[in-house]
């Protein structure tokens, strides 16, 4: 789109130039050769340009009030309008409908998009749910009633679709009540084990725990962090059954997480300790050195603390008699050949050496 100051320089250049198209469109860039043409024929009759654009319409009211009558007229088919008329296109035909008639076909000329899977399962699932009609649902969801049923007849094997049937011969009310209860116990049965899903789930991901981890195996504690995290999606009564967790120690635990850590201060003191120290300190070295900085706490609080916080030293390992020789090698040979005596001390030592371990020369480079 070119302004009006644009245009007006093309024409005046053009007629400057001798009517010279191709030059002019070289000098300045634009525009075509036919839009250069109709822009002077339009600066000839009137000395000057529109300020925009005007573009008569493709069709007169004349042409959209026939088409809209014949689609009336018609059964309001639109393949049949058109092919009749020869125009407009379906959307074009929709819009006319609209303006003309506001209540009829709010839909038509409307590009279709097509539902994502889920969109057309929740549309089944409406359908085979519904407690009116199925054309109320279909206008709900903005699709049409055919559609529905060949959504549903996809989704749906034989064996569903038949038993969404109403039956022939109605059951007796003794076999109905059986039937209820059948379906209140598997009800039941469907929540317990998606309870006992939830609380394997939430344990591998809260607690680090495998998924066939026995609940019952659990801390109160860890038992309290668990139902804490289900309490949004399951009662409170269910989750402490599940889990085998008496009503007070939950309330006991949950208040004794709102308190905070009382050894948050002591576990930054002992992991400081334990790094400076090059990670040797035992459980008895560290409570000896809280000690000497007046934090008075048991050994058996420093030995959990220390667990709890993965403290753990390096202990070398004792090497024991083993009775390989290794690789066997020549005998070296047997300088006293039994003869001990000596004629002055320290001429002649002798030793065991069969429990020492062999050391390596070390390679200098």
């Amino acid at each position: 789109m070119y302004s009006y100051e644009d245009r007006l320089r093309a024409v005046k250049l053009y007629v400057k130039l001798g009517k010279r198209a191709g030059l002019t469109i070289r000098q300045l860039g634009y525009p075509t050769k036919k839009s250069l043409k109709d822009w002077y024929l339009a600066y000839e009759r009137s000395h000057d340009l529109p300020r925009a654009y005007t573009r008569e319409p493709k069709y007169s009211a004349k042409h959209r009030q026939l088409a809209v009558d014949y689609y009336l007229s018609h059964g309001r088919s639109v393949s049949l309008t058109i092919k009749a008329l020869g125009y407009p296109s379906k959307a074009l035909l929709g819009v006319w409908v609209q303006q003309a008639h506001p209540e009829l076909c709010p839909r038509i000329g409307q590009a279709y998009k097509p539902l994502s899977p889920q969109a057309k399962h929740s549309a089944v699932m409406a359908l085979c749910l519904r407690n009116g009609s199925a054309e109320s649902v279909a206008k709900e969801l903005g699709v049409s009633r055919p559609s529905l049923y060949v959504w549903r007849n996809q989704l749906l094997n034989s064996k569903a679709l038949e038993s969404m049937k109403p039956p022939q011969n109605p059951l007796p009310h003794s076999q109905k009540d059986e039937l209820l209860t059948e379906i209140d116990r598997l009800q039941r049965d469907v929540k317990r084990l998606k309870l006992e899903q939830d609380i394997l789930k939430k344990a591998n991901e809260l607690l680090k725990k495998d998924l066939g981890i026995d609940p019952q195996l659990l801390t109160n504690r860890e038992k309290t962090q668990l139902v804490d995290a289900l309490r949004p999606t399951h009662e409170l009564s269910e989750l402490l059954e599940e889990v085998e967790l008496p009503r007070s120690s939950y309330f006991y635990h949950r208040g004794r997480f709102r308190l905070g850590d009382k050894y948050a201060a002591v576990r930054a003191t002992m992991a400081e300790i334990f790094e400076e120290n090059y990670r040797c300190y035992g459980s008895r070295r560290m409570h000896a050195t809280l000690s000497r900085l007046s934090v008075n706490i048991s050994e058996k609080v420093v030995r959990r603390l220390m667990k709890q916080e993965i403290l753990v030293p390096v202990t070398p390992k004792r090497r024991r008699y083993g009775s390989y020789m290794g690789e066997i090698s020549p005998a070296p040979d047997n300088l006293l050949n039994r003869d001990f005596s000596a004629c002055a001390p320290n001429m002649k030592w002798l030793t065991d050496i069969t429990e020492f371990q062999s050391i390596r020369p070390v390679n200098p480079s």
